[in-house]
């Protein structure tokens, strides 16, 4: 498994994407991105950071659902932080026959 931070806090939103992420698709791969500053000025972005973020999310979870499931899942997943300032995520979701094969 690999996972980055952005953030050092253990209270950080990156943190607390990556712990709800792991306990609801036990990925295979996962990194969890801060984009916030690229976002300055932007809709949604706020002093401090922690609003935009990219996510790769490789799962055993996601095979046999289409592109939007998939979305709607890790959405559902995640919706406490987009009720608490979460503004983007920018998704990568795969099954590890895909991850594998666009790695190729």
């Amino acid at each position: 498994m690999f996972c980055m931070h952005d953030t050092a806090s253990p209270t950080s939103r990156a943190i607390r994407l990556e712990r709800v992420l792991r306990r609801a698709f036990s990925p295979v791969v996962l990194t969890v991105t801060d984009d916030s500053a690229r976002h300055a000025g932007h809709a949604g972005a706020r002093v401090g950071g922690e609003t935009h973020y990219s996510i790769l999310l490789v799962s055993e979870a996601f095979r046999g659902k289409s592109r939007i499931a998939r979305h709607r899942v890790v959405n559902a997943a995640v919706a406490a932080e987009f009720a608490s300032g979460l503004h983007a995520l920018a998704l990568v979701l795969r099954t590890p026959e895909e991850h594998e094969a666009a790695r190729a």
